[in-house]
């Protein structure tokens, strides 16, 4: 049976060096699920992988994603759902990590199979969402869809953009297409699965090392050639923690300093989303000590493994 393995966490919990060190000692191959990590132009303050690590063992989904696009979970579970087919067929482990809830839920449950939103249409419903806002998109969304409108709070910009691009570029609900969600590419039951989660001092402290880290490595040089790309605002990867931070500080807003504090503050704040979103969504997940994590997974292949026999 190949082997699955779901390594989750919050930022800066150990993940990634779970991951490889999985990796080598399986054969495997490391699948991201870190929905800035996609990004090729945000190498180092999204703490991707180094080329070093990289060349260590087999890497997938890492920066093959250009910052103009703006990459859904469909689009993501379509690449995953290639990448573990590939890694079954090759007889290797595929070892899927990152922190990005929507990722995981959609790989163990199932998705939506809606369409891709043409670019004309997305930039159209987002012009409209800055200048008149969402209030006036929802009376839009509520003639088109009365019912899918009904769901949604007027002033809930991000669920109100989504079902009105996915109304006019399929002339259906966006909830109609949720009842035909395609099957799940990977089966809970079968997978080791494994959410790291450090005592919550020790996190603080990685998170504001890590940034710290990131800083000395170039990330300011990093997100300042991404400002010179003068992108849309309102992309993805405009919002990875630290990058609306560093381009205030570019644009001579703040100080440097202050600049830091911010993104590392983001960071510390969506720590505890993450931890809350999967504690509700993905229970099946077994919480485990970063240095426990190891001897946890291993555990559960065993268990696997013995079920299959039986």
């Amino acid at each position: 049976m190949s082997k699955t393995i779901l390594i989750a966490g919050p930022t800066a919990s150990g993940k990634s060096a779970l991951a490889l060190t999985l990796a080598e000692k399986l054969g495997g191959e490391v699948l991201n699920a870190d929905s800035m990590q996609v990004y090729r132009d945000l190498r180092i303050i999204t703490a991707r992988p180094t080329p070093q690590e990289e060349q260590r063992a087999p890497h997938r989904l890492y920066g093959h994603v250009d910052a103009t696009e703006n990459y859904s979970t469909g689009r993501w579970c379509v690449d995953a759902a290639n990448a573990i087919t590939a890694a079954r067929e090759a007889g290797r482990p595929a070892i899927v990590i990152g922190g990005t809830g929507l990722y995981f839920n959609a790989l163990t449950r199932g998705i939506a199979a809606v369409p891709p939103i043409p670019d004309d249409i997305r930039k159209d419903v987002r012009d409209r969402l800055a200048k008149e806002g969402a209030p006036a998109l929802h009376t839009e969304l509520a003639a088109r869809d009365p019912a899918g409108a009904a769901r949604l709070r007027p002033g809930d910009r991000s669920r109100v953009t989504r079902a009105l691009e996915v109304v006019l570029t399929t002339g259906r609900s966006l909830y109609a297409w949720h009842d035909d969600n395609k099957p799940p590419i990977v089966d809970l039951a079968r997978a080791a699965k494994v959410f790291l989660m450090p005592d919550r001092a020790e996190l603080l402290k990685r998170i504001d090392a890590r940034f710290d880290a990131m800083m000395a490595a170039g990330a300011l040089d990093e997100v300042r050639a991404l400002a010179a790309r003068n992108l849309d605002p309102s992309l993805p990867v405009m919002k990875a923690h630290g990058v609306p931070w560093l381009i205030r500080y570019l644009k001579g807003d703040i100080a440097l300093a202050e600049a830091v504090e911010g993104g590392k503050r983001d960071t510390r704040q969506y720590t505890k989303r993450q931890a809350t979103w999967f504690r509700n969504q993905l229970p099946d997940f077994e919480w485990v000590a970063p240095h426990e994590a190891r001897a946890a997974v291993a555990a559960q292949l065993r268990t696997l493994s013995d079920d299959a026999m039986t």
